[in-house]
């Protein structure tokens, strides 16, 4: 035999000795999975009565209007079998190659193969056919509800995107060659990925999205200097040291969402807006919530309310020894910094002398992509969830966001790491985002329940502290921020609660970009760009036609309009005093606690 005979032997023993690991790790697989406690079927698939309705509607519409039904599918199978034939008459010509493609460009399909080899070609060319079809058969459909018809073509294209052939070794040409190239060691590492995500979440398949061993809170993400100055149940109360010699009077109070961890506004320093805050001038204090376990079903939003944000606000106030503060509310923490706002009104009590909203919603009328969420079948399964266990656990809510974006936080993300064995990359907002929080039972449903289900906030007002509270008893001077390709709190649904409350000062920004880079977008990176208009009384289309555009980030833009508000200068402030003591420094205990799964 030659060099390259042994050569090839060789390579073909190595790749069939690995084939036999991927056995030995299958049992692991096996035995993973039956140990595997599934979660209930109302949060992972719809009502019957989805499809149901959609196939009654569909037999209606081929029994009313038959001509336009058999065209669709005429269109179909005429399709198919041209592109059959096309692929059978390169072959009998004896030319190893693709027919003609005029399939749109799409990045999963950006491996060679799938245009110049006849047989990668073929089933792309296919699938795109069937997706198309399924696309628009769900499209025509008359006679469904809204609601009814966004649920349906939510699920149709979660089918679509499960199904493509890059989710499947056999048809993913960039898997085969890497398998070839490492005599199977991809698929080995592919395995022992899956099984190792497996095994962390109980057989729940969770994708791992970062390399969770290269960070360490407060080492290399969370690193502006500052102390724990106030600890209770719900909250840490973070205040972070001075980088100037003065500071404006009024302190800044910042409120993120519950739903992940604060950090996200400190990951790195130089694209963080808490160190960004500190180097203007300002004092600025964070509130890290508490990771909840099951102890905290009984826990809702006026919990929040009252020992979040009334206390913070009235512990800042000691520690600064000023009669009001200047706050910030992000997402859910902004939607429940305006009920905390209309209480305020109805007591009498002006501690907030202006509010920022970062990407908050105050009326769900229009529910957008989160309608197939909001129904009563899905909100059902979440109230049984929280009855079972005290909370909504971290990853269902994780997996539902992702599954928003099922390409870019799923598939994508499983292929890389399962078909091609490859390391989750050291990326910090991917951290973040799997880094999660568990939701209070009570406070989850009430939250589902009457703020986006019922909309009492918008409507006839919402029953909480004692009060009946709504978006017109939100007077004080607030600006907002919103991004422009938001798929959760989109920048119109924004606006048309903002325009509800009844403060005189308004001010409204379109950032470009989306939930996180909108936000997240410091002046270094001469980046993302935002628009202004002060008509506040356009409806969202013509606001944003006549809305001025500047190039880079709203930063500064804020920072003005946040120091007109902010008082004087006064000497800097170190963390803590003599009745706050320092507890710890931060990032602080509360953002290490690990969800309960």
């Amino acid at each position: 035999m030659t060099t390259e005979d042994n050569a090839a032997v060789a390579k073909y023993d190595e790749l069939n000795k690995n084939l036999e690991k991927v056995e030995e790790l299958s049992q692991r697989l096996v035995e993973v999975m039956s140990n595997h406690n599934p979660v209930r079927r109302e949060l992972t698939a719809p009502n019957h009565d989805v499809f149901t309705n959609a196939a009654t509607a569909y037999w209606s519409e081929m029994i009313e209007n038959p001509t336009k039904v058999f065209e669709q599918q005429m269109e179909f199978w005429g399709k198919s079998v041209k592109h059959f034939v096309d692929a059978q008459q390169m072959l009998a010509q004896g030319k190893l190659e693709a027919p003609e493609d005029n399939t749109p460009t799409d990045r999963r399909f950006s491996n060679p193969l799938w245009q110049t080899n006849p047989y990668f070609n073929f089933i792309k060319q296919q699938y795109m056919m069937n997706a198309e079809a399924i696309r628009k058969s769900v499209e025509t459909i008359e006679d469904l509800p809204q609601k009814e018809r966004a649920r349906l073509k939510y699920f149709s294209n979660q089918i679509v995107d499960m199904m493509a052939p890059t989710n499947f070794l056999g048809t993913n040409p960039d898997a085969l060659e890497k398998a070839m190239e490492t005599e199977g060691r991809s698929l080995i590492a592919g395995l022992e990925n899956l099984i190792r995500d497996l095994e962390a979440n109980n057989g729940e398949l969770i994708v791992k999205l970062a390399d969770e061993s290269a960070f360490e809170l407060g080492k290399n993400v969370a690193t502006t200097p500052g102390k724990v100055v106030f600890r209770n149940r719900m909250m840490e109360l973070l205040q972070y040291s001075p980088s100037t010699e003065e500071v404006h009077e009024i302190p800044l109070v910042i409120f993120p969402p519950w739903i992940n961890k604060f950090y996200i506004l400190d990951l790195k320093e130089k694209n963080s807006l808490i160190k960004w805050l500190v180097d203007q001038g300002y004092t600025v204090f964070v509130v890290s919530w508490v990771n909840p376990d099951r102890s905290f079903a009984d826990v809702g939003i006026e919990d929040y309310i009252e020992d979040g944000y009334l206390t913070a606000i009235s512990e800042v106030k000691k520690l600064t020894k000023q009669k009001q503060v200047n706050a910030v509310g992000y997402c859910i923490a902004g939607t429940t910094l305006n009920l905390t706002l209309a209480l305020m009104k109805k007591r009498g009590d002006k501690s907030v002398k202006s509010a920022t909203f970062f990407t908050t919603l105050t009326d769900f009328s229009d529910q957008g992509e989160f309608t197939p969420f909001l129904q009563n079948d899905f909100v059902d399964g979440i109230e049984a969830e929280a009855a079972e266990h005290g909370l909504l656990r971290s990853f269902i809510m994780q997996r539902t966001m992702s599954f928003l974006r099922s390409n870019d936080l799923i598939y994508g993300p499983a292929i890389r790491s399962y078909m091609l064995g490859e390391t989750p990359p050291a990326f910090d907002l991917l951290y973040w985002n799997g880094d999660g929080s568990g939701l209070p039972g009570k406070m989850v449903v009430d939250y589902l329940r009457r703020l986006c289900q019922d909309n009492q906030f918008v409507n006839d007002g919402i029953e909480l502290c004692g009060e009946t509270l709504h978006i017109s008893d939100v007077t004080v001077p607030i600006c907002a921020v919103t991004c422009e390709t938001d798929h959760i709190a989109r920048w119109k649904d924004c606006y048309r609660g903002f325009q509800q409350t009844k403060s005189r000062n308004r001010t409204f920004i379109v950032s470009q970009s989306g939930h996180i880079a909108g936000i997240v977008n410091p002046p270094s990176k001469k980046k993302y760009g935002h628009y202004t208009n002060k008509d506040l009384k356009l409806d969202s289309e013509e606001w944003l036609e006549k809305a001025e555009f500047t190039e880079g980030t709203w930063w500064p833009r804020w920072d003005t309009w946040l120091s007109s508000s902010s008082g004087k200068m006064v000497p800097a402030r170190e963390p803590g005093d003599s009745e706050h003591p320092p507890l710890e420094d931060a990032p602080g205990s509360y953002v290490k606690v690990l969800a309960t799964r």
